[in-house]
């Protein structure tokens, strides 16, 4: 197989949480450029994500659902797929963070971050799967950790807690799948220009101490994403799974 076939996604359907901006949009941009369909799936309307995949010759599909509500989850994945087609990839890329002190932190904010981080990533990656199995195809989950899956971090409790679980639905996850052909991984990024990190990169002090930890010397950016997601989503990848892929400028290592 050549170099380009190892990461072609031609005829697939990738469906990705949160990728109206940022990282999901960098995922899924990639994905359409290796080939792939995509449903993009979130709270709000998404017109740039549906631009781009669409300039790129793909199909698209927006799908509007709150993750911090209710679902019937294989209800929802079953719509998705009688009007667009089956779904051969997961990035469950949705989260959210809350801040505060350990001491001050609200049962609210608890329950939020992990209905959406962990809760529902884990019925979207349930739902996905069964539909996978039922009709014998192999495929690909891939969630989006954080180096807070390794780490403890300071006033985001919910959030460090979310992330702990989401490395470990993935081992779990990945434990039950592999025998029916389903690969599931898990890509931890590190300080990114996001949504999440404006806090930190609009605090000259907070700014300069990640920056002199991050070996690389800079945040991050949504293209640095694409390579690992790509590779986790391709047909090559298939002995690649529970494993947990740091993207972080070096960050862990230091």
């Amino acid at each position: 197989m050549s170099g380009a076939g190892l990461f072609d996604l031609t005829g697939r359907t990738a469906l990705v949480t949160g990728c109206r901006t940022g990282l999901g949009l960098g995922i899924a941009e990639a994905l359409a450029e290796a080939g792939a369909d995509i449903v993009g799936l979130g709270s709000s309307p998404m017109p740039e994500a549906e631009a781009r995949i669409t300039g790129l010759g793909r199909r698209f599909k927006a799908v509007t659902a709150d993750l911090s509500e209710p679902h019937d989850f294989k209800a929802l994945i079953a719509g998705i797929e009688a009007d667009f087609g089956a779904i051969d990839i997961l990035v469950n890329n949705s989260g959210i963070i809350r801040r505060n002190d350990v001491l001050e932190f609200s049962e609210q904010d608890w329950d939020q971050v992990m209905t959406v981080n962990l809760k529902s990533l884990f019925f979207l990656s349930q739902a996905v799967a069964a539909s996978m199995v039922a009709r014998g195809a192999a495929g690909r989950i891939i969630s989006i950790a954080s180096l807070l899956s390794f780490q403890g971090g300071i006033r985001v409790p919910s959030y460090t807690a979310s992330k702990h679980g989401v490395a470990g639905l993935t081992k779990l996850l990945a434990n039950e799948l592999a025998g029916r052909g389903i690969t599931v991984n898990a890509i931890a990024p590190g300080y990114m220009e996001t949504d999440n990190t404006a806090a930190l990169r609009a605090d000259p002090v907070r700014q300069r101490q990640i920056l002199d930890r991050i070996p690389a010397g800079r945040w991050g950016l949504p293209g640095d994403m694409a390579t690992a997601a790509l590779f986790l989503a391709s047909p090559a990848s298939g002995y690649v799974t529970g494993t947990v892929i740091p993207v972080d400028g070096g960050w862990l290592a230091r």
